[in-house]
Formats: C-alpha cells, structure tokens, sequence
C-alpha cells in the first residue's frame, strides 16, 4: 500500500487502520473509567508507570482527562474515520460506478489533515498539566485558560479542528462524485441505501462542520489571543464581554446532527443487508430515502433539546420538545420498512446481516430512551444523569460501531481480496451487541436511579452507595466487551496472513461493487464503466432462477430475453461512457 496515494481504496484504508488505532485508544479510556466507577481512588493494575504520584490510582485531574478524552478520540478520531473516511470512500465510487473519486487529491489531502489532527491529539497526553480536560464538548468558561490552564487543552481543540477540516474536504469529495460521476444508467433511484446515507452525511457535514469549526476556531482565540467571545464576569469590564451560552447553541448546532452525521451511512447499510440477505428487494425503497432525507432535513432544528437546563426560554423550550419528538416519526419509517424486508424472508444469517440487526435493535433501544430526553418535564430531572451517557452510547456509540462492524464484515472481501472466518466473525457481532445492552443498560439503570455524569467518586453521595454492585457488574460487562474485539482482531490479523481468497461474489448480490469489479479492484475500478439497467435489489427473480440458474441479477446485466428484442431491431446498447474520477 502507497503511503502517499490519491487512490480512494488506499485512502479508505488509510482511515481504517487509524480509525481502528484511535478506537483502541478511546477503548482503554473507557476501561479505566469503567475500573474508577467499579473500585474508586485504587490503583488500576498495571498503570504504575503513568501515574506514579498517585501509585497508578486516577485521581480527580486524571480521570477528568480520561473521561474528557474518551468521548472526544470516539467522536471525532474513531466512528467518524471508520464510518465515515474508511467506508465512504472505498464504498461511493464502486457503489455508483465511477474510476475513482471526482477530486482523488482531495481525498488523500483529507486523511492526511485528519492524521495531522490525531498527532496533536495524542500529543496532548504528554504535555505539563495533562491533557484537555473540559469534557468532550469544551464547553467555556471551563475550557479556556483559566480553568484549564496549559497546552493540552490548546493542542486537542486544534486537533479538532484539523478533524473538522478533514471531514468538510471528503463531504465536498462525496457529494461531487454521487452528483457527477455515476455511470451511465445509475439515476438516484438505482443507488444503494448505503449510499444515499452517505450523501445526506455529507451534505449535513457541509453544512453543519463550519459552525463547530468556527467555534472552535473562536474559542482558541479566547485561549490564545485574548479575545472575549466567550468569556463574561466579574472580572470583565461591564459590556466588554462575551457569551457562553453562546458556545453551547453553536456546538450542539452541529451536535445534535453529528448524531444523525454518524448514524445515517449506518442506516443505509442497515437497509442493504437486511434486503440482501433476506433475499428480497428492499421494501418502501422510495419512503425510506424519503425518511432519511425528512430526519436530514429536520436535524437541525432539534439541537436546542441538550439547553433545556441551561435557562432557554419556556417558548423555545416547547417548540424544540415537539420538533424532537416529530423526528421520531421519519425513525419509525425505517424500522417498519426494514423488518417488512425481513418478513417471509429467506434469511441468511451471515456476519454482516447480524451486525445490522444488531445496530437495530440497540439504536431503537436508545431511541425510546430519548424520548424522555426531548421533553422538557422529563429531562430536567435526567438531564445531568447517567441516563444520557447510556442513551448517548447506545444510539451514538453501540448503534454506530455495530453498523461500522456491519459495513467491515460485507465489505472486507472486496478490499483486501480475503475472506473473514464466518464463525468468529458472527460470535464476535453476537458478542459485542449483548454486551453493548449490558453495559450501556447498566448506565440506563444508574441513571434512573439518580447518579450523576462525571462523578470522580458517587458513593461519596449516601444516597448513591447502593449502586456499587450494579456499577461494578456494568464495569465487568465492559470488560469482557473489550476482550470479545480480540475476536475481531485474531479473525483480522489472521485473514490478512493466511485467509483464503475470496470468491468474486461472496453474497450473491447485485451491485456494481460485487458483479463488475474484480476483488480487489483495480486502480481504476472498473475494466470498463458499467451501464446500469435496474436498481440494487433485483432478488429472488424467477426469470433469474430460470434463465441464469441464481436468484439475482447484477445493476449492469442484461437478460437474455432484455438483449433480443434489441438485437432484433438492429439498436445497439449504450456505449460505455467514460466515467468523471480516477486516480490520477
């Protein structure tokens, strides 16, 4: 692999191995706040030479670090890359049938942005007074100098806005290729579910990227330069001083959708495996694309939801509550379209179609407990609980990583030419969604119960002493979550080094990826630019069955019985066009 290539496959792998590198680093975050909420203020085996002050015990400063850096390396350094970079752009240009991506240098200039980013990230855990520790929103005054004094906080929110950059260039590199560079015949009601997820992605990251990029970019100059566009009190002369409140209404601006950012490209892949391994066309193909597009568009309009604690006004407080629950609407669109697909289906129960149902049931799950987030008389009593890190994990975290898992599983063969082991692969999908449940239920359950987010110590609080035993059987769950990815890792590393080769059509589906490129493909995808004449899903056909002895046909087949009354009448097929994109 060209460490330096303009090439989407190289690049989509590029952002795999670092977002699968950041992913292990925000795992083990998640272990040592699992181990304090388990066995507060004891030493964590192991982490002796990290800690030495404190014996390898976390202390409040530590584990503010830790939990602040945790939700951050996730967000922005681990689903975002893998989702998103990884599978975006390996799958956009296959899927649609172009060469390559419409900008390739843009693609190559956004991993290397993004791994720019990173360096600073990690930088920051070894700078004087630690890295940034005013949670993963940065909200001020607690993230300006002030109150966290030092360059960890500077270099992490620089980081970020490396990471922002990244995500607007391969959001204006998506957008352009599904616009521009499908083949001939491939309209927008022939492109696959996970396509259309990763379009809307891309145009709600160009839409709503700059606005945490500006803030971000604001709030370093509040750091660095003095300015005052957040900072307000006392020690500012009357009228001389910002708004943080203001902060808040232009980060949750982009984070609200960032939920939908990361969660849409995991929908459409959703909506491909369950029609692919039931064996049958995916149903409501027009009203789910219509609900994605209807919760895009709706997005940004509920952000305001995350300030009903924050002194909004009554007014504003209801009309944001009724948007928030009418975007639930479009959810359930997707779920009755998607278990419609599955019903009477022939069900093939592979790795990827159980990951999809995985994300399934743990993103309806997260849903439902987000109901009583969006309305006001609710939220206000839950609002600083661990009820919203389990919802936010599940629909954010659990939902995202299995679609992730999903996406890796289906497409693995055709970018490295190998077959995963079936059975790890499926124990470790199984594994990983009923731990998931475990874990973030757990948080669920403390929440309900009334722990408070980001406590160094609960039971320092009587009334939360109870809660021991579940956090520490919520902690051992986590635990044994981290141990089921060696699953993944061995199926991985071991596929890599001695898989066997993978069959040209694993699935039997009919996409251009799988029925006119060889595996791996080529640099320029295609022999020739396919001509598409029919949609994604043409499964369990009988003229299939009767005529090719399968049950699907591929995007840019012809039937015999399609091609003769074109010979007949002496009309020749379409000429393949060359398609806009490359490698070069």
């Amino acid at each position: 692999m060209k460490l330096f290539s303009t090439d989407h496959k190289v690049v989509a792998r590029q952002f795999l191995w670092a977002g699968l590198g950041f992913l292990l680093v925000g795992g083990l975050l998640a272990m040592l706040i699992r181990w304090q909420w388990a066995w507060p203020g004891r030493p964590v085996p192991g982490l002796g030479w990290a800690l030495p002050n404190s014996g390898g015990a976390l202390t409040p400063p530590a584990y503010t670090g830790v939990f602040t850096m945790h939700g951050l390396l996730m967000v922005f350094f681990a689903i975002a890359p893998l989702l998103i970079g990884a599978l975006g752009n390996f799958v956009i240009p296959l899927a649609v049938g172009a060469r390559g991506m419409a900008f390739p240098w843009v693609s190559a200039l956004g991993f290397w942005v993004f791994a720019a980013g990173g360096v600073l990230v990690l930088a920051s855990f070894g700078v004087r007074l630690g890295t940034a520790s005013a949670a993963w929103t940065s909200y001020p005054p607690l993230s300006t100098h002030v109150f966290t004094p030092g360059v960890g906080q500077t270099l992490v929110m620089a980081g970020v806005v490396c990471a922002a950059l990244s995500s607007f260039a391969g959001a204006v590199n998506y957008v352009v290729t599904v616009v521009r560079c499908r083949a001939p015949g491939m309209g927008w009601g022939r492109l696959p579910l996970t396509v259309w997820g990763l379009f809307l992605t891309s145009v709600l990251n160009l839409l709503f990227i700059p606005v945490v990029a500006a803030a971000t970019g604001l709030l370093l100059l509040d750091r660095l330069a003095g300015t005052r566009f957040f900072l307000e009190g006392a020690a500012l002369a009357p009228g001389t001083g910002g708004d943080p409140m203001l902060y808040q209404h232009l980060f949750w601006l982009f984070g609200h959708p960032e939920v939908y950012i990361l969660i849409l490209p995991g929908w459409g892949m959703i909506g491909d495996m369950v029609a692919f391994f039931s064996r049958r066309p995916a149903h409501g193909y027009r009203g789910t694309v219509l609900a994605m597009c209807t919760i895009s568009a709706l997005s940004g309009l509920v952000y305001a939801h995350h300030l009903f604690t924050s002194g909004l006004s009554p007014m504003l407080g209801r009309a944001f509550s009724t948007l928030t629950l009418i975007i639930s609407l479009p959810s359930t669109v997707l779920f009755l379209n998607w278990l419609a697909t599955l019903f009477r289906g022939s069900v093939r129960l592979t790795a990827p179609l159980l990951a999809a149902v995985s994300a399934m049931v743990v993103f309806g799950l997260g849903g439902i407990t987000g109901l009583a987030l969006g309305t006001v008389t609710t939220d206000i009593p839950l609002h600083g609980t661990m009820w919203v890190v389990g919802h936010f994990h599940l629909t954010m975290g659990a939902a995202s990583f299995l679609a992730v898992f999903a996406g890796l599983y289906f497409w693995f063969p055709k970018m490295f030419g190998r077959t995963l082991h079936a059975g790890l692969s499926k124990t470790h999908v199984l594994a990983s969604a009923v731990l998931f449940l475990a874990v973030f239920g757990g948080q669920l359950l403390t929440g309900y119960a009334g722990q408070l987010r980001r406590l160094y110590d609960p039971y320092q609080y009587t009334f939360l002493k109870p809660l021991l035993e579940l956090n520490q059987w919520t902690s051992f769950a986590a635990f044994a979550l981290g141990l089921a990815q060696l699953l993944f890792v061995v199926n991985l590393v071991w596929t890599l080094r001695k898989g066997p080769a993978a069959d040209a059509n694993p699935w039997q589906v009919g996409t251009l990826e799988w029925t006119c490129a060889p595996s791996p493909p080529p640099a320029d995808n295609y022999p020739q630019v396919p001509v598409v004449v029919r949609g994604p899903y043409a499964l369990s056909q009988p003229e299939a069955q009767e005529l090719l002895g399968r049950d699907w046909i591929g995007q840019a087949e012809e039937l015999p019985a399609e091609a003769k009354p074109a010979a007949e009448g002496g009309a020749a097929g379409p000429e393949p066009v060359p398609s806009l994109g490359g490698t070069s």
